[in-house]
């Protein structure tokens, strides 16, 4: 171990924004939902056959998922995949000027 000082940055809490990804909010959304397929899908048990065979959807869908390729998927194809995984989803959209920093008791708005 060295002495060197460690620069810590923190995060905004969307890697792909601190990355200056394009459509980041979007992408952290994907990445949200596709981790919560792979969490159905392993404490379920589901090979991505069997995910296929049990809610209609391609094992190629599942596959890609697996290998975290989500590009060419919607958020509702997602948001479908997971309701077919027998959960519901609840979302909330709250809205803020950008570059302003959101404290953690924040509330999203209704719309």
């Amino acid at each position: 171990m060295n002495n060197d000082e460690i620069e810590v940055v923190r995060g905004s809490g969307n890697v792909f924004k601190d990355f200056d990804y394009a459509n980041a909010d979007i992408e952290q959304s994907k990445a949200i939902l596709a981790a919560r397929i792979l969490t159905l899908l392993d404490e379920k048990s589901l090979s991505t056959r069997k995910a296929a065979a049990l809610t209609g959807f391609q094992q190629a869908d599942f596959a890609r998922i697996r290998k975290v390729d989500v590009g060419r998927f919607t958020i509702d194809r997602l948001v479908k995949m997971v309701n077919a995984l027998d959960q519901e989803n609840e979302v909330f959209i709250g809205f803020r000027p950008r570059n302003v920093s959101v404290s953690h008791d924040h509330q999203p708005q209704s719309v």
